[in-house]
């Protein structure tokens, strides 16, 4: 799984000689750590509805018509930035002022907003594209990172003492506290330092929290925390057995989420030759199944009567052991030790009382459970729901049967949505751009940004949809068809 892209200190941005940058107002950027994740342009008076945060707005002040008498209005403006979540303020001095206006230097001291003076002679598109260079710089430094310490966990794995040795790397890579706990909180092993004298016992109280008993319901694979100037994380080992990694570091980098996934999987399978039992059963029921037991025979020995499939795409990219490396992590985040990473979708079983929970950086469409011998009509639902979590972009969905769905059976539903979408053949840019268009109720602009194409080419292909199927899109009764038919078809 690839981390995500880092921020940009400010102070990088200020060290580029060519653009000439410099900070007038707001706190010291190299002090406060400012960083920036892109880059907006408006001369709007409120910008607010168009930022999401992290940006550096740039703007010559063309809206701001009476420089001397604007302190309220400048003020104003200053606050709505900083309510929206922008990270600074960036003024081009000329061509329509010629320098910067006191009340905004004013203004952005109050609220603790960067404000840099863009000279003449540098343009807005040249603070973007070198925003643009430092983003990508920082994200080729975070994968080569990332990748490094991934092949480090790997050889720690390989060693004769390897849950120690993954401990200490894991350690010296996030520059962290890293400690394993036993199913009873026992600290079986632990490597690093912690500057916070109370971290240690918040760590092994955090475990707890992860470890299976250590409070009412079903527990979560993960939790967080902090003391002081501590970041805390407990994360539950795959298997189901109770043992726990609990990660006290002073600061959190955007990819030590995905080291530390490696690390799980890897602590997951050392921690399993614990587990011979529960290996000993999933090796009987596969052997049973290849000598041609029938599968309801063979579930049983998994421990549970009732399953939920889960089906899962994620950005491990095309690698294939970076997928399979992804699919375990998922599966010890979900607890699970039956999962198929696949070429393109990753499935899992899970027993029926097992939670469910959003996952970063997959995308999860879940089963309703199922009986041993319905599990191939859980694995279409599964299927199904995932193809409405990437339509809606919803980061879960769960299979539900109502309305419509509930009154027809799943045969003859599913035969009639053969039928219908037959003419697109087996076109999966039309049939997701039909399905993305008309979960996103006909908006062009934002089914192109939700599939990362050109809102012409959304035009073009629910056009060859309409010419092929014979239909009109505009009709209600053809849109509610056809959403139907697309959740059923594979």
């Amino acid at each position: 799984m690839a981390p995500p892209t880092p921020p940009v200190p400010l102070t990088a941005l200020l060290a580029r000689e060519d653009l000439g940058l410099r900070q007038i107002a707001g706190p010291d950027a190299a002090s406060s750590g400012a960083a920036i994740h892109w880059v907006h342009t408006s001369e709007m008076a409120d910008p607010y509805p168009y930022l999401l945060g992290g940006e550096l707005l740039l703007t010559a002040g063309v809206h701001i018509t009476d420089p001397a008498g604007a302190g309220v209005y400048l003020d104003d403006y200053v606050a709505r930035i900083v309510e929206a979540g922008g990270a600074a303020l960036g003024f081009g001095v000329a061509p329509v002022h010629d320098t910067v206006p006191r009340a905004l230097v004013t203004a952005c001291d109050r609220y603790g907003l960067p404000l840099l003076e863009v000279p003449p002679r540098t343009t807005f598109s040249g603070v973007a594209r070198a925003v643009w260079q430092l983003v990508a710089e920082a994200r080729l430094a975070e994968l080569r990172r990332v990748t490094e310490a991934q092949q480090g966990l790997a050889t720690a794995a390989a060693r004769p003492d390897p849950v120690p040795a993954v401990l200490r790397q894991l350690a010296a890579r996030l520059g962290a506290l890293t400690v394993l706990y036993a199913p009873d909180g026992v600290v079986l092993h632990t490597a690093g330092t912690t500057p916070e004298p109370g971290a240690r016992n918040a760590l092994c109280d955090l475990a707890g929290v992860v470890r299976p008993g250590g409070r009412t319901g079903p527990s979560p694979a993960s939790a967080t925390d902090s003391v002081g100037g501590t970041q805390l994380a407990a994360y539950a080992l795959g298997g189901g057995q109770g043992y726990a990694l609990g990660v006290a570091a002073e600061q959190r980098e955007p990819g030590d989420h995905t080291i530390t996934g490696v690390a799980i999987v890897l602590l997951s399978l050392l921690t399993g030759k614990h587990q011979g039992a529960a290996e000993s059963t999933r090796s009987a029921a596969l052997v049973r199944l290849l000598l041609g037991s029938a599968a309801g025979d063979v579930t049983p020995l998994l421990g549970a009567e009732r399953w939920t499939v889960v089906h899962a795409r994620g950005d491990a990219g095309a690698d294939p052991v970076a997928r399979a490396t992804a699919a375990s992590a998922l599966a010890a985040a979900l607890d699970s030790g039956l999962v198929d990473a696949g070429d393109d979708v990753a499935r899992l079983l899970l027993p029926a009382d097992r939670e469910i929970t959003e996952q970063s950086g997959w995308t999860l469409g879940a089963s309703a459970p199922a009986a041993t011998g319905d599990l191939p009509a859980a694995d279409a639902q599964a299927a199904r729901a995932l193809r409405r979590a990437e339509a809606t972009r919803a980061p879960l969905v769960r299979h539900r049967e109502a309305g419509i769905a509930a009154l027809i059976a799943p045969a003859e539903a599913d035969a009639h949505a053969r039928v219908l979408l037959a003419p697109l053949g087996a076109s999966r840019p039309l049939t997701e751009t039909l399905r993305t268009w008309l979960s996103l109720h006909g908006s062009w602009d934002r089914t192109a940004t939700a599939l990362g194409v050109h809102r012409n080419t959304v035009r073009q292909r629910v056009a060859r949809c309409a010419a092929l199927l014979e239909a009109d899109l505009d009709d209600p009764d053809v849109r509610m068809e056809l959403w139907f038919a697309l959740n059923r078809a594979p």
